[in-house]
């Protein structure tokens, strides 16, 4: 077999000058990288396609190797190397590239889909390397011929990965040598920042997707332990530890999972497939302290003190002592300073609104609509054994128990007035021991609609099932912008706990049959067995949704801007503007 490479046209590249060199040295790179994206797409994914179609191996195998490698082919190949070519043929009277770069950039965030997939990839080509003699034997034949340099498939694979922060280096040294007064400096920065985020994007997807498969596996090693597996928790530290007792003399080898909220304290467990753990207390990041410890019997000792238990630790070696403190301080320290900055947000709207104004000024009613559950137990609404009924103090939406409380509100006339119980003490001035919610410990899910839907990337109703057989729930979806890659689905605009979360990283997206069950507006969203049906109102509405989420699927952060007004109770709300869409959407999930 012998391998053909499309040539490009070549001139004299007869520029001088510091900042023309480095244009030449993009344009050389660049053509050795198409000649490299030429082998790995027409070649290599070329030949192993044509052997999966005979049936000696799955094809699902090739496309899961080379991932989107022949979308980045096309755009080297057909855009951005003609496009360089054809600048620098033009020098002497056109002496730019910011332009071309700050055009074609964009395109460069396509590369995230292939380096999230790159580890995946590694794994199935080793895998069936070993499997299938006619696999290996493909891509042996080819890797024996002149045009791969004596390379694995491998190393050419690692190229894409290398690539943007190369454009990015050789950016910044082109502006480095460029005058400040030069009329290409302001596209050239423009490029740059647009290079410079498309290589975030990339290393960003590599980290969610490690700390993801991280999470998947602590997931399984504790049991499947609920709210492990949830793109907001990060992994910072885990390892084996003894505890001390505190009572006696005695320890016991525990496990230790410091998340950046939380700290799990886990046990062994009997298990005939590897390690296994039980959570035994979860220690909440908010408010812990860590401090060392003196014990004569017991060296490397340190304490952990939270609001739920205190723990004293006996580390390894002093070594390994120092790493957990300094992994606890700096978690610690992190947490406080998002706290801080989450406090000094809402300060003003909490301190003027539910403290100095409560009772003085009559509350806005949040309708019985809005919420399917009360807004303090979270206990579900029914007709008949829980009812609906309104503080008037804060106007919030609470069941009979959490309303049987009255006292006297300054805007009627200072009247008794039903009151809810957090409003009660407050107003009374008392002091209740007992927690408002029954003492049960704040959940994932128990984050409230409002609070999301005025701070998120799109918010709106649609319809949702996991049973295609089965009717469709309406219900409210929020994606919030400090958590853009997790969808929230609520009962009502103004509940205060979510019914579920579906962390989008990882879902496949995809346009459901039209049937008399699911309209046009419908798609789904599939990970393994998890499947999930929803149809929105209008075909625009739909496409709003798809351009959002097929971003998030793949780690891209949705772009906020500032949201629409309306009312979010009617309509869907999309934190960034509207011109792009649906060709956006369409697009996206056609390349998925």
């Amino acid at each position: 077999m012998t391998l053909f490479f499309s040539t490009q046209c070549s001139f004299s590249l007869n520029v001088s000058g510091f900042p023309a060199r480095h244009v030449i040295e993009l344009l050389q790179t660049e053509r050795a990288y198409v000649t490299r994206l030429y082998l790995l797409d027409q070649v290599f994914c070329t030949k192993l396609t044509e052997e999966a179609g005979k049936g000696t191996f799955p094809v699902e195998v090739v496309k899961g190797i080379f991932s989107n490698v022949g979308s980045i082919h096309t755009f080297h190949s057909q855009f951005l190397l003609p496009g360089l070519e054809t600048r620098m043929s033009q020098w002497d009277s056109t002496p730019r590239i910011g332009d071309i770069l700050a055009q074609l950039a964009p395109f460069l965030r396509m590369y995230a889909e292939y380096v999230k997939n790159f580890d995946n990839a590694m794994d199935l080509l080793k895998q069936w390397m070993e499997r299938s003699a006619q696999f290996n034997a493909i891509i042996q034949d080819i890797q024996s011929q002149e045009a791969c340099g004596n390379l694995t498939l491998q190393h050419h694979m690692l190229e894409p990965v290398q690539r943007v922060p190369r454009y990015e280096m050789l950016l910044k040294d082109y502006l480095k040598k460029l005058p400040e007064d030069d009329p290409d400096r302001s596209q050239a920065e423009k490029s740059l920042n647009i290079i410079s985020m498309a290589a975030t994007h990339s290393n960003t997807a590599i980290r969610k997707m490690e700390n993801l498969k991280k999470l998947m596996e602590i997931y399984e090693m504790l049991g499947g332990e609920e709210d492990i597996v949830n793109p907001s928790n990060e992994l910072i530290k885990e390892g084996q530890i003894l505890k001390l007792a505190a009572r006696n003399t005695s320890s016991m080898e525990i496990y230790l999972i410091l998340f950046n909220n939380m700290l799990l304290y886990c046990v062994p467990k009997f298990s005939l497939v590897g390690q296994r753990f039980t959570v035994r207390t979860r220690v909440g990041v908010e408010g812990m302290k860590v401090l060392e410890t003196s014990n004569d019997d017991y060296p490397h000792t340190f304490q952990v003190s939270g609001k739920e238990r205190t723990l004293e630790l006996q580390a390894s070696s002093e070594q390994d002592k120092e790493d957990w403190i300094k992994a606890f301080q700096k978690t610690i320290e992190i947490f406080q300073q998002k706290n801080e900055t989450f406090k000094s947000a809402s300060k003003e709207v909490v301190d003027e609104v539910s403290v100095k104004e409560l009772g003085k000024r009559a509350p806005r009613w949040i309708r019985d609509n809005e919420v399917t559950m009360c807004m303090k137990c979270k206990e579900p609404f029914n007709p008949l054994t829980r009812r609906r009924h309104h503080c008037r103090a804060c106007g919030y939406v609470v069941c009979y128990k959490c309303s049987d409380y009255k006292a006297s509100l300054r805007y009627d006339g200072n009247k008794l007035n039903k009151v809810c119980k957090d409003c009660y003490f407050i107003l009374t001035g008392r002091m209740d021991a007992e927690e408002p919610v029954s003492g049960k410990k704040r959940g994932i899910l128990e984050i409230e609609a409002a609070q999301v839907s005025g701070n998120s990337v799109l918010c709106g109703f649609l319809q949702h099932s996991t049973d295609r057989t089965k009717p469709c729930q309406r219900v409210w979806c929020v994606i919030p912008q400090h958590d853009a890659l997790v969808l929230y689905l609520y009962g009502a605009p103004q509940d205060v706990k979510a019914q579920c979360t579906i962390p989008l990283l990882g879902y496949q997206v995809e346009d459901v049959q039209r049937s008399l069950d699911h309209p046009p507006t419908s798609f789904r969203l599939r990970q393994s067995k998890s499947v999930h049906y929803f149809t929105a109102d209008t075909e625009e509405v739909k496409l709003r949704w798809l351009g959002v989420i097929c971003k998030a699927v793949i780690g891209e952060m949705p772009e906020c801007q500032t949201p629409d007004d309306g009312d979010l109770a009617n309509e869907t709300t999309l934190n960034q503007h509207p011109s792009n869409h649906s060709k956006h959407g369409s697009n996206m999930l056609a390349s998925l």
